[in-house]
């Protein structure tokens, strides 16, 4: 028998679905019989529940249960015949009307869109490029160094000067009353590496162990603390120890501690260059990546499922609950969070999803196993172990999805900028780490 298929508004769809209600009698019926015999109940010895206090107790349960699977299958098989894509749940309300014998719902859902992609040609997509300097490798390696340093107490006669320890005890006030987090004991911090408050450090700097000293700070407008922004205290220090910094010379000893094979200073610059290329690799592919997901949203025409949205938005919502709760937040279930809040990036997300699906799939841009094997290899490789990494990810079924939607994703990208107006532009390694840090 063909389905009508109701034509609402858009996306929106609607069918009827009709029941036997002797099929549902039956189903109710069989299931009842079998509950009775394990449920428990007071009086009655185990199997031995009378079907009809079992009936009257779990009948309407029981009931739902049955029409909610037979009305699922129902979908199923009109959605099938009807051949159409349905975009999230059903919604289902019962029908007056419906002919004798039989139980009518109607089912309102939603299909997926029919998406018109645009002329990428006509789209100006921006790709960056960066290269690694060697005053990146330089800043890298001393870094590295910084690491690995050690600390040794300064002459008493010595000033704490710009890279030295320095342990501390502080206590600020604000109108001569003290504030929360404004004091501390064998506090330590490192001059010039900007720990602490910029005048803080400079108050500090000259002073000698044993000494201590009242000075004015103004905490800047958009200090985090939001109860001290803007307001100006006084803070009283007393210095408890002053440490000089040592420095590992950059040499083969050095080297071979941080593990570099060769045991060279050539080798170690070198795995460091090498672990900077690959990051560099990544960050300007991400941005290339979010440069042709833009183009993409903006060429294409279509309407968004309002049920794919409110999925997608839940989704967030959950998961921004979850990172509440990693952060240690406490009763993180009681704190409300409406779906709308993050309905913009709900919809973005399934706009780009379904882009993208239809790109790949009329472009066949599929991930080949060849490209996912190059993909796992090259991420392998910033472990110790790569082996061991690449059997880890071929070994899990998840990891692999995750690494098959990393290389779809390129492949796409790959199609956009090959299709579109782009314009190359090359970003300083330090603009792209600042941005990327952003």
């Amino acid at each position: 028998m063909a389905v009508t298929v109701e034509t609402l508004e858009k996306l929106e769809r609607r069918i009827t679905l009709t029941l036997p209600a002797a099929a549902v009698s039956s189903e109710v019926e069989q299931r009842l019989k079998k509950l009775s015999r394990t449920v428990k109940a007071d009086g009655f010895r185990p199997g031995k529940v009378p079907l009809s206090f079992v009936a009257q107790r779990y009948g309407s349960s029981v009931q739902y249960e049955v029409v909610t699977d037979q009305l699922g299958q129902a979908f199923a098989k009109a959605a099938s015949e009807a051949q159409l894509r349905v975009a999230g749940m059903p919604k289902l309300a019962q029908k007056d009307g419906a002919a004798e014998g039989e139980i009518a719902f109607d089912a309102t859902f939603e299909v997926y869109p029919e998406i018109k992609m645009g002329d990428l040609s006509a789209v100006e997509v921006e790709r960056v490029s960066s290269e690694v300097t060697e005053e990146a490798v330089d800043r890298t390696v001393e870094i590295l160094r910084k690491q690995r340093r050690t600390f040794a107490q300064r002459a008493a006669a010595e000033g704490a000067m710009d890279d030295d320890r320095v342990t501390i005890d502080f206590e600020g006030k604000i109108d001569g009353e003290p504030f929360a987090g404004g004091k501390a004991e064998a506090f330590q911090f490192i001059i010039g590496e900007g720990q602490m408050l910029e005048a803080f450090e400079k108050a500090v700097r000259g002073m000698k162990s044993g000494e201590s000293k009242t000075f004015p700070l103004a905490f800047p407008e958009d200090y985090h603390g939001k109860d001290v922004a803007g307001k100006e205290a006084d803070f009283l220090v007393t210095v408890k120890k002053i440490e000089q910094q040592n420095l590992p010379e950059v040499n083969e000893a050095f080297a071979k501690a941080l593990g570099i094979k060769e045991g060279t200073v050539e080798g170690l610059r070198a795995d460091v260059r090498k672990n900077l290329e690959r990051e560099v690799k990544f960050r300007v592919l991400a941005k290339n990546k979010a440069a042709a997901m833009d183009a993409l949203v903006q060429v294409a025409e279509l309407d968004l499922p309002k049920a794919l949205i409110e999925e997608e938005s839940q989704r967030l919502a959950e998961q921004f609950r979850e990172r509440l709760k990693a952060q240690g937040l406490k009763d993180t279930d009681k704190v409300p969070l409406q779906s709308e809040m993050f309905a913009p990036q709900a919809e973005r997300r399934v706009r780009l999803g379904l882009v993208v699906g239809e790109l790949v799939r009329t472009e066949k841009l599929q991930a080949q196993p060849e490209q996912l094997q190059a993909h796992i290899e090259e991420l392998s490789q910033s472990y110790e172990k790569p082996a061991d990494v690449m059997r880890w990810y071929l070994g899990d079924r998840q990891r692999m999805q995750e690494v098959e939607a990393v290389v779809v994703e390129n492949n796409v990208t790959g199609y956009v900028l090959n299709k579109a107006k782009v314009v190359d532009k090359a970003l300083p390694f330090d603009e792209l780490m600042a941005q990327a840090q952003g």
